[in-house]
């Protein structure tokens, strides 16, 4: 009950309204902490994308299987969201400064680790810790914006923090294709290290470490454990279902699994003095609706950009390079929207940029469920860049909405949530919007391929056909007469289509109840105890 009551003081009484003495000279300057911190998370957020592109050069030199490249993936990704919030807990702890200089350190250095490695096992091992640091240095980067800008310019911080994440997870498609095809794919990662050294000496200089009065001076053991296998058991299940079938046993157990650990760490965060989530956070009618808005943002973003490269590189037949640029779009409108969204939240709050925002994403998502084969270059941005429009406000919008409503001493743990979310809304667009795919290929496929009389194909063929078709590549054997590989290309493409544009319109109803989730928000209760208070 003690953490509980403590927990809930903290939303009636602000820590330090007025805050500290004005701020003299570089460290804890609010406008160089953001630009610190934006240097540290842009090689996190570039690294969730950009890797996808050196996979393949990564298979071939290192002579790894598929299953090996998925897992330079899926370990990543895996260690990032199973470690965020007992992160971000850390940061609350030993000071946010701190956990980030660390988090930044370790990323560049496991990322130089992996451009020298000779085996993908040791590329693996190294990705996970990349994963590892990475989920230090996220919420580190939150509570650090939290604790040194005042209410009224917090949102603009963040507004630019989000665009930085949006504009380098958009981006990384691009940077990728350019150092993977005139450098080498170990270029991918040793660009990390001049990036950490820059983050690592201006952090050095310019950060300065703030720590509530009652931060946590012990750890929750048995929540840490818990609460990150619970989150491991759902990633997995989120990452392994659509190989294994959503049926299976194993997918099944699992997502079991990580129900009954969720309820068991519930249940233990009742009752220990320091839990690693005080429940009375979600007591907060706000900062529930912001982690709910967050992972369906995610849902909808992660999954229907998954489809997109897809779309755009094996339907259209455009080069990586070439299809980063087409989503320059949706990067672009990112990159502007997300400081004036800040803006906005500020003069307006929250609600009605989140509501609009997630309006604009449902419009995007059921104007791209209309792409096709022949859609013109014009078509397509117009749907990208009203979707990066949408997103700005809600990334924006849902992060202050989380961070500012919890207390200043959690701000770390709320940073963590924040991102957790990400990572669970990505997993769970990919995974349900791939499943969706997948299932209308499988059912349109044989009926598609026999209407265009094309020669009929054992069970066997028939799976290997499907298998490509779900990433749209027609399944043409060497040796194919153009005109058969004309008509196999035609049903491919088409099928494929149909099946995004199943999936398109399962985002955007995701979309509008994000915008009716979005109703229920409201400017932060805490944003007054930053550190930073009226001193800019």
């Amino acid at each position: 009950m003690t953490s509980q009551t403590t927990v809930e003081k903290a939303w009636q009484e602000p820590q330090d309204p007025l805050g500290p003495a004005p701020v003299k000279g570089l460290r804890g300057h609010p406008w160089l902490t953001l630009f610190s911190v934006a240097i540290g998370v842009m090689m996190v957020a570039l690294d969730g994308t950009i890797v996808a592109i050196a996979n393949p050069a990564i298979q071939k030199d290192l002579d790894a299987s598929l299953a090996d490249v998925q897992w330079i993936t899926n370990g990543y990704m895996l260690a990032l969201a199973v470690s965020l919030i007992t992160a971000g807990k850390l940061g609350d702890r030993f000071g946010h400064r701190q956990t980030f200089l660390i988090g930044v350190a370790g990323f560049a250095a496991a990322s130089a680790a992996i451009g020298f490695s000779s085996s993908v096992a040791l590329v693996i091992v190294f990705r996970v810790l990349q994963g590892l640091f990475g989920a230090l240095l996220m919420p580190a980067a939150l509570g650090l914006l939290r604790a040194t800008f005042p209410a009224e310019k917090l949102n603009m911080a963040i507004g630019i923090w989000g665009m930085v994440i949006g504009a380098s997870t958009a981006g990384g498609p691009i940077l990728g294709g350019v150092l993977v095809e005139h450098v080498s794919w170990q270029s991918v990662f040793f660009i990390n290290v001049p990036v950490g050294v820059i983050a690592l000496v201006m952090g050095v200089l310019i950060l300065k470490d703030h720590r509530a009065e009652n931060a946590p001076r012990s750890f929750d053991i048995a929540g840490i454990v818990l609460l990150s296998t619970a989150m491991f058991c759902l990633i997995w299940a989120l990452i392994k279902g659509a190989e294994w079938g959503w049926g299976d046993p194993k997918t099944v157990g699992f997502l079991v699994a990580a129900v009954v650990l969720f309820v068991g760490f519930a249940l233990v965060q009742q009752r220990v003095k320091e839990p690693l989530i005080p429940l009375a956070m979600f007591r907060s009618v706000p900062l529930s609706a912001g982690t709910v808005l967050m992972v369906l943002m995610a849902f909808g973003f992660m999954g229907g950009l998954f489809f997109v490269t897809f779309y755009l590189q094996n339907v259209h037949g455009l080069s990586p390079v070439d299809s980063g640029l087409h989503l320059l779009p949706l990067t672009g409108m990112m990159i502007v929207a997300s400081p004036l969204a800040g803006a906005m939240i500020t003069k307006f709050g929250p609600r009605v940029p989140l509501v609009g925002g997630m309006v604009s994403t449902a419009v995007a998502m059921f104007g791209m469920s209309q792409l096709s084969v022949g859609t013109s270059t014009l078509t397509m941005s117009i749907w990208f860049a009203l979707l990066g429009l949408g997103l700005a406000p809600v990334m924006v919008g849902a992060t202050e909405v989380i961070v500012g409503n919890a207390p200043m001493e959690l701000s770390g743990v709320a940073g963590g949530l924040q991102q957790a979310a990400m990572q669970v809304g990505g997993s769970l667009g990919t995974a349900v919007l791939g499943a969706i795919m997948a299932a209308g290929v499988d059912s349109r496929l044989p009926d598609a391929w026999n209407e265009a009389k094309l020669p009929p194909l054992s069970p066997e063929q028939l799976e290997q056909a499907s298998s490509a078709v779900k990433v749209g590549m027609p399944p043409v054997a060497e040796g194919t007469p153009p005109e058969v590989a004309g008509k196999i290309a035609n049903v491919a493409h088409d099928t494929f289509i149909s099946g995004m544009s199943t999936a398109f319109m399962v985002a955007g109803i995701v979309a509008v109840i994000a915008a009716l989730v979005a109703t229920l928000t409201k400017r932060g209760e805490n944003a007054e105890a930053g550190a930073g208070a009226g001193h800019i």
